[in-house]
């Protein structure tokens, strides 16, 4: 079955396209538009159309759209209901039902040739369950868990998968309860863009203790049947909004550490009842919640499922992946399971030379990229690293990173100071596999999605500083080389350099803007900012060369 997944509903509009059960593409069309998350300053354009991403998964897919089987689109109108009786204020919501209903008609004015009478709703929170059950790495039934800001009713689903992809629906909470609109609104009054800068509370909270968490516990809680509790927290009485040009304090860490403290209680008393009424030994977690390293980790270490498979895309965008891959198993096809999150474009020699040519930029092709990058990272150069098929997902995986020593502490500071973003903020050590078992610990191992926190050994924290937070932890990733070999043997490199296995891994883009994806964007970044050596494809392109100074 040849299946498009559109997500076009909230945030995060993707397309990703499923072949006989396998995914071929997937992309966010933030990646295209270089609108992050796709939002313009209106409250109703959260809801563009990915139809720049969708082309290209179909371009990637050798199909065209009258070639399609069926379109999925990760919201049913059918299933929606008004903010007032759901309690929420959303002037704007009404807009949404109208807009989904009407998803037949604009994609096919987006994509000439389509069917609108092939369009299929999912729910929105099967399809987020779906993107993380069905192409999970396990052998056999799952359950699956899925936290958000907000679906048609309702903001959580428990659900369980079986290995032919039936799924059995166990457990939904209705709005106006909602782990990811609490979270939204403590990153509001903390100061940050709502559904946007929730990381940012993550990372803020390990400077504060959680002082208000007895306050919290009152409104913020799980019920003995699988359900939760979120309404009537009053932030004014706990601090004073912050507003985006202030400073932030103890006070605003403080508040961080509570509410963090809050949700992770929360999500491990869910898992735990999951666990107790399935039986099951793997789960699967998707929803924009489940991109909270800190409280996956506590579900790895303190629930009793044996094994925790995270979505790398768990936010919206995978509701692209998860609609289509629910549609397919629904179909008879054999799900495949998703080993890695390059399913976004890629570039070939021939064409990376060419742009390089055109822009009339002085490059070099050495014996071998991955030594030319290690030596300029153990020189305390910074790398910008574009290699292969981007990322789906909000993490930069070794595809498109900005690449640093972990030796030196000053080095947080610099690539803080290059991508323009709070001095607050961490970035992560990517590791070789074989490795990262004597450097870290309490998070699972093999973590090549970053998407749980470690414990840094002791041993270790002195040696590798920039990628330790102020808490102890890391979020790591590890490099299977098996999987990743030009990155493993950079890393490999690097350690014969330096005698460290791990190097200082962000994302490649600048504060505000989306990752980079394809070749301008990266030279685009590069000209603007105070990297050293850009390695993309077999080519290196060095700042000395182009006449301006470390």
């Amino acid at each position: 079955m040849l299946v498009l997944g559109i997500n076009a509903i909230y945030h995060d509009p993707a397309a990703a396209v499923i072949v006989d059960g396998v995914t071929v593409a997937a992309a966010e069309e933030e990646r295209f538009s270089r609108r992050k998350h796709g939002k313009r300053p209106v409250p109703f354009s959260a809801w563009e159309l990915p139809d720049a991403a969708a082309r290209w998964c179909l371009q990637q897919a050798g199909v065209e759209p009258a070639d399609l089987d069926a379109v999925t689109y990760s919201f049913d109108p059918a299933l929606h209901l008004s903010p007032g009786e759901l309690g929420l204020n959303d002037p704007w919501d009404h807009l949404r039902e109208s807009y989904a209903q009407q998803a037949g008609s604009f994609l096919s004015d987006a994509l000439p040739g389509l069917d609108a009478a092939k369009l299929r709703f999912v729910p929105h929170h099967v399809a987020h369950a779906a993107s993380a059950a069905l192409a999970a790495p396990f052998d056999g039934d799952c359950a699956a868990l899925v936290f958000d800001g907000r679906g048609e009713q309702h903001s959580q689903l428990a659900a369980r998968f079986a290995a032919d992809g039936a799924v059995q629906q166990l457990r939904s909470q209705r709005l106006p309860h909602s782990l990811g609109l609490l979270y939204e609104d403590a990153t509001e009054h903390l100061g940050f863009l709502r559904s946007s800068d929730e990381y940012k509370v993550m990372a803020l909270a390990s400077y504060g203790t959680p002082r208000h968490i007895d306050y919290l516990r009152q409104f913020v809680h799980a019920t003995e049947d699988g359900g939760f509790r979120t309404a009537g927290v009053d932030w004014n009485v706990l601090v004073k909004r912050r507003q985006p040009h202030q400073e932030w304090g103890e006070e605003h860490a403080d508040l961080a550490a509570s509410v963090q403290l809050a949700l992770e209680e929360t999500v491990l008393d869910l898992a735990r009842w999951l666990h107790d009424v399935t039986g099951a030994s793997r789960l699967a977690l998707a929803g924009g919640v489940a991109l909270n390293c800190v409280a996956n980790t506590r579900v790895f270490a303190e629930s009793a499922f044996e094994e925790l498979w995270v979505q790398p895309a768990a936010g919206d965008a995978g509701t692209a992946l998860g609609g289509a891959l629910y549609l397919a198993a629904q179909a008879g096809d054999r799900i495949a399971p998703v080993t890695s999150a390059a399913l976004g474009r890629g570039f070939s020699d021939e064409e990376i030379e060419l742009a390089l040519r055109t822009a009339r930029v002085p490059y070099e092709r050495p014996d071998d990229v991955a030594e030319a990058v290690a030596e300029e990272l153990a020189s305390d150069g910074i790398v910008a690293w574009f290699q292969g098929r981007s990322e789906f997902g909000p993490r930069a995986l070794g595809h498109r990173s900005l690449l640093a020593h972990p030796g030196r502490s000053e080095n947080l500071t610099r690539l803080n100071d290059v991508k323009g973003r709070e001095q607050f903020r961490p970035v992560a050590p990517m590791v070789l596999l074989e490795r990262a078992a004597q450097l870290f610990s309490r998070g699972p191992i093999p973590s090549p999605y970053m998407l749980f926190v470690h414990d840094v050994d002791p041993r270790w924290r002195e040696r590798i500083p920039a990628v330790v937070h102020v808490d102890g932890t890391a979020r790591i990733q590890t490099v299977d080389q098996r999987e990743e070999p030009l990155l493993a043997r950079m890393l490999q490199g690097f350690e014969r350099r330096t005698g460290l296995p791990v190097v200082v891994n962000t994302s490649l883009n600048t504060a505000g803007r989306p990752m980079v994806d394809d070749i301008k964007d990266a030279l685009e970044c590069f000209g603007s900012t105070p990297v050293d050596l850009l390695a993309i494809g077999p080519f290196v392109l060095r700042r000395a060369v182009l006449g301006v100074s470390r």
